[in-house]
């Protein structure tokens, strides 16, 4: 679409991939002496470092939305163990009855205790009902034996979701602790620039719209109601900070403004901004509508709504606010028809 220009002024998520393409993640220790190489060296390591926190964060985001799936699993996995074991010891109940039973009246030999009786059809309607028993006896311990076999699988099932669920809490940790790092490498950084320069990164970090340049709801097209309700929802949270792993409604990530933006028009959207690329259909920017899905880089991490006017709405990295900014504004665009 025309308004799609490249800014001139290169914001501060492009400016990390343009000066350290070649870093390696944390390659940056907390000792390096940030003047080194100038402010514009240190702003384009805060730069660096607020990306791969958010990279992290999409990282942790997947694992606690995993952490979450697992712990449901185990759950119903235990529920399904207390029932069948349950269900086996009533069944051991019943046939240890019947198993009294037929040794209380089976101490003899049949025949003889025929011969002895003095109600022999009183017996053979007796031995003839056991005879009965028997038979569901030997259903029911076949039975007892199949549930048996449900339930030790039951069991171990539940010890590998158990397993499975510990390395991903495991997972969680190390992505928070890699975000915490991140961040707190960034912020040191951040203290080290004189208060101009911290001025001119932070005027040079805004490459979009201000509060006041809201574009118009016109563009949202017939029919699409709900996509209308989603980027209304985004537009009330503009100005909200960028909390890493928030949903809202007081702070978000990038991944979570879009799950909470969609969820005020009643649907659902994946966690991750990866989930999000694949959550419908893909169409070309040019052909982009308002409350169409943005995403950013080759790996996804970073994600938007399309509010119209060749602008998204996104929570852009920690310690900024959620804001309008070029839809262009970074690499690797794909735009999503929820």
């Amino acid at each position: 679409m025309a308004s799609h220009r490249r800014p001139a002024r290169v914001t501060v998520l492009t400016a990390a991939a343009a000066a350290t393409a070649a870093a390696s993640l944390g390659a940056v220790p907390a000792s390096a002496d940030p003047g080194a190489g100038g402010s514009a060296a240190t702003k384009a390591t805060v730069d660096r470092l607020f990306e791969e926190a958010e990279k992290a964060t999409e990282g942790y985001n997947q694992a606690d939305e995993k952490t979450d799936a697992l712990r449901r699993t185990v759950s119903r996995a235990q529920d399904g163990l207390a029932r069948g074991q349950d269900r086996i010891n009533l069944m051991r109940g019943a046939l240890g009855a019947v198993a009294g039973a037929q040794y209380r009246s089976g101490g003899i030999d049949p025949a003889l205790a025929l011969l002895l009786s003095s109600d022999p059809d009183s017996y053979l309607d007796r031995a003839s009902a056991l005879d009965r028993a028997t038979a569901r006896q030997g259903a029911a311990l076949g039975e007892l034996r199949r549930e048996q076999r449900r339930l030790n699988q039951r069991r171990d099932e539940a010890r590998t979701a158990l397993a499975e669920l510990e390395r991903s809490r495991a997972d969680v940790a190390r992505h928070k602790r890699a975000v915490e790092r991140k961040l707190a490498e960034a912020r040191r950084l951040l203290a080290s620039l004189t208060v101009a320069e911290r001025a001119d990164y932070d005027r040079a970090s805004r490459s979009g719209g201000r509060a006041e340049e809201l574009p118009p709801l016109a563009d949202v097209p017939p029919g699409s109601s709900r996509a209308s309700a989603a980027v209304i929802a985004a537009r009330s949270a503009i100005g909200k900070p960028y909390v890493w792993g928030a949903t809202g409604p007081s702070g978000f990530d990038c991944s979570g403004l879009m799950v909470w933006s969609y969820r005020q028009a009643g649907i659902s959207l994946p966690r991750t901004s990866q989930g999000q690329r694949h959550a419908g259909r893909q169409v070309p920017l040019s052909q982009a509508q308002p409350g169409d899905l943005v995403t950013y880089r080759g790996d996804a991490s970073h994600v938007g709504i399309y509010a119209g006017n060749g602008q998204v709405i996104h929570a852009p990295y920690p310690g900024a606010r959620v804001r309008y900014d070029p839809v262009n504004m970074m690499s690797n665009v794909t735009v999503t028809r929820v």
